[in-house]
């Protein structure tokens, strides 16, 4: 599903414009993103979080160069799905 598809569901199931809808998803992407990469955790409740997640800083090797790089201690972005979203997907 991409998002446009999402989209479009979500304006069958409510009865509103496309437009509206894809301003609402935009803006709540937006807003995941930008307090993710501020450090603060997003909880949506029967859904999962969005956490950032700090990698320890470790020793990668070039292969082909037969060199070892130090890679430094960084942040990634991590989904946690929820309870309830696992039992839904599983089944």
């Amino acid at each position: 599903m991409t998002k446009a598809d999402l989209i479009n569901e979500i304006a069958i199931s409510t009865g509103y414009d496309k437009t509206t809808i894809g301003i609402i998803v935009e803006s709540m992407m937006e807003h995941v993103k930008k307090n993710v990469a501020a450090g603060e955790n997003v909880y949506l409740r029967g859904f999962g979080s969005f956490i950032t997640k700090v990698r320890a800083a470790k020793v990668a090797r070039n292969i082909s160069a037969k060199t070892s790089v130090q890679v430094p201690e960084h942040k990634i972005p991590a989904f946690k799905p929820a309870a309830e979203f696992m039992k839904d997907v599983r089944g």
